[in-house]
């Protein structure tokens, strides 16, 4: 259903069209692959929203154990809890490929959204959209094999079930961010990966990995 609202709300109004009519505030700024866009403990002082690219969202324990939050893409916010109140970023975010982001500040961010309704009403399908997505994840965590959730995550990645044709996965992820994004090793994940491989699931090309439609056998399989 939220994916629904969104995709309506989408075709009615064009967020990156009117992103840029923000004036001051706002700042296109360009980060290579692995550059950090912000850290854990910095000011939470701006909204990111990605022209090109991936994103991989991460957090830090206190005693330094790193956990993979999730990647975005194209089209996608992030860095948006200063406009809930938080002070600091609750988390890291870096740059999975070479990336094209349009930064926002604080300020300017919540006079657009006051401002334009429209776009304020994108923004909140948007972020209700993305939680139903982590109670998924949870729900995935709680009740699925490793397989599976390996399965998901590499459609998810591969944005099937959304809009415009599947797309390469991201070039270069390692097993190790698959291993930590599902909740298993990366020798698990070597394994199952060579098996979908063999199936004939995915497979593996100068560009990065390509996942087929015939991977959701494994999702629906009980």
């Amino acid at each position: 259903m939220a994916s629904t609202v969104l995709d309506k709300t989408k075709r009615a109004f064009d967020s990156k069209r009117f992103l840029a009519t923000i004036g001051e505030g706002r700042k296109v700024v360009s980060f290579p692959r692995t550059k950090k866009i912000f850290t854990q403990g910095e000011s939470a002082d701006s909204v990111f929203y990605i022209q090109e690219g991936k994103v991989r969202l991460t957090v830090v324990s206190k005693i330094g154990r790193e956990a993979t939050l999730g990647i975005l893409g194209k089209g996608e916010f992030f860095g948006e809890g200063g406009l809930a109140g938080q002070p600091l970023r609750m988390g890291s975010a870096i740059a999975l490929t070479d990336c094209e982001v349009l930064k926002i500040d604080k300020q300017a961010m919540m006079q657009a959204l006051h401002r334009e309704h429209t776009f304020s009403d994108l923004f909140v399908a948007y972020l209700l959209g993305r939680n139903i997505r982590y109670e998924e994840d949870l729900v995935d965590q709680l009740f699925n094999s490793s397989e599976k959730r390996l399965a998901r995550m590499l459609l998810l990645l591969a944005h099937f079930g959304k809009d415009g044709t599947p797309e390469t996965v991201i070039p270069k992820i390692s097993q190790e961010t698959l291993a930590e994004m599902i909740g298993t090793t990366r020798s698990r994940v070597s394994f199952f990966m060579n098996r979908f491989r063999k199936l004939g699931f995915v497979d593996y090309g100068g560009s990065g990995l390509q996942v087929h439609s015939s991977l959701l056998n494994v999702v629906l399989h009980d």
